[in-house]
């Protein structure tokens, strides 16, 4: 059985992976997995820079996305592997031909296998389960006339100002 420290390692890796799609950070995305790691999503299978890649290039032309974590269960099965099932749900607003918002929500699974090497755990295999879609016009008129703060691609999301919060320089 893996430690808490071992746990949270590797539930940190799902939520950086989801950080990396929603700020376009293909640097991030990249580091989540091993070189070496092999990746099924039936959209794509291959290695983890041209997976990472692949993402920047789908999710580039969306106005903006946000991928959501559910239930992580962890089962580590010998020292410096475990394999893992992580629920997901993926907003992603879009504009279609016509010009329309569109939001696409997309829900399933990431079935995986980790591998700690030099103290660091890091995802070997991953599949991606889409269990059900959806497609919808968007409905948010109100976020447009309010005064939100609104989330943004990096550099220019408020996660990557950390003067702005106050941190010391």
């Amino acid at each position: 059985m893996g430690s808490a420290e071992d746990r949270f390692a590797i539930i940190d890796l799902a939520a950086l992976y989801m950080r990396a799609l929603d700020r376009l950070d293909e640097t991030l995305l990249a580091d989540q997995f091993w070189p070496d790691a092999r990746l099924e999503y039936g959209i794509f299978a291959g290695g983890a820079a041209d997976f990472a890649a692949f993402c920047m290039a789908a999710l580039k032309d969306h106005d903006a996305n946000q991928h959501m974590l559910g239930q992580h269960l962890i089962d580590f099965t010998a020292p410096g592997e475990a394999f893992g099932e992580v629920y997901y749900q993926a907003y992603h607003r879009t504009t279609d031909e016509s010009g329309a918002k569109r939001d696409l929500v997309i829900a399933g699974r990431y079935v995986d296998r980790y591998e700690r090497r030099h103290g660091v755990w890091k995802i070997a295999y991953r599949s991606e389960l889409v269990d059900w879609l959806r497609d919808d016009p968007a409905s948010d008129a109100m976020l447009a006339a309010a005064p939100f703060i609104t989330g943004a691609r990096k550099p220019d999301d408020p996660l990557y100002n950390r003067q702005a919060m106050g941190a010391m320089p």
